[in-house]
């Protein structure tokens, strides 16, 4: 087992709503009718938490979330959490995460919401770590998406970067995007980029292309970070090779339909990034389960 130390950013507050919502689609108006119903009010517990299956560890903070925000609403006493490792550690089958002692009504009402989002980021940031493997060395860096579960972006993303990977924009207010529908409703690339730039010019302009000569408009108009949309390796490599004869700091991006099988050789054209939409629609599980201590 390998423990990471990077300070990731944990997103607190989105990770505080998301528990709120988890609960209320698990526990409705009510409670864990089968919990209260089988648990004796003042049981109290140890239980680990373990690894099933290899991976990489992403929102171990969101289980002591969940076990307060229980103990709050059901008033079923309070479970202590001791973290022993840190979001970003390689973890291997039987690895202990964490134990948590307390109420046995407050751990078993948690243990479904907790697990569901800590497998869930798990599962992105192990995904993402695979792909930062094979671009280790390479001078680029993946990148995520958009394309993240409904409620659950800032924790997705934040496993992301557990996992040695970048996030490019968080969502439509921080970063404008001018891809194909845009040109076509603005007239061309070049009228969608200097529109963006009247109306927010503090915003930063990335821009989809899909030729050499796509490219080298969007930088005679401004743009300063290209997306290069399902070129082969070698339009790709000729693309950025122009781009940078213009002398101007231009990142280069590739997307669109990127496997892990071809990430070395679209990383050898020398782009920046790999931008990869699968790091969070597509990422499985890591297997993870809480166990009671029988003692």
């Amino acid at each position: 087992m390998t423990e990471a130390h990077a300070d990731h950013g944990f997103p607190l507050e989105d990770a505080l709503l998301l528990v709120e919502r988890a609960l209320d689609e698990d526990l409705g108006t009510g409670t864990d009718v089968t919990t209260m119903a089988t648990i004796p009010e003042d049981q109290v517990t140890v239980s680990h938490l373990v690894a099933r299956a290899d991976g990489v560890v992403a929102g171990l903070p969101v289980v002591a979330l969940v076990v307060d925000a229980v103990s709050r609403r059901l008033g079923t006493g309070a479970v202590a959490v001791e973290v022993r490792v840190e979001d970003g550690a390689r973890v291997a089958r039987g690895d202990l995460l964490a134990m948590l002692s307390g109420s046995t009504r407050t751990t078993l009402v948690a243990e479904r919401t907790a697990l569901n989002v800590l497998s869930r980021t798990s599962g992105v940031a192990t995904h993402t770590r695979r792909w930062a493997d094979v671009l280790a060395g390479s001078g680029a860096m993946v990148l995520d998406t958009r394309k993240t579960t409904p409620g659950m972006r800032a924790l997705e993303k934040y496993a992301v970067r557990c996992g040695g990977g970048t996030n490019k924009r968080m969502g439509l207010y921080d970063c404008a995007m001018v891809k194909d529908n845009h040109k076509l409703a603005a007239g061309g690339l070049t009228p969608a980029i200097e529109a963006v730039r009247a109306t927010f010019p503090d915003v930063p302009v990335q821009v989809e292309v899909t030729t050499t000569e796509e490219a080298l408009e969007a930088v005679r108009a401004g743009a300063r970070f290209l997306l290069c949309d399902n070129m082969s390796t070698d339009l790709l490599r000729a693309t950025v090779a122009a781009v940078r004869d213009t002398g101007e700091t231009v990142e280069v991006e590739a997307t669109g339909g990127l496997t892990l099988e071809v990430a070395a050789d679209y990383a050898a054209t020398g782009v920046d990034y790999l931008s990869v939409g699968g790091l969070t629609h597509s990422s499985p599980i890591v297997d993870i389960a809480l166990d009671l201590d029988p003692s």
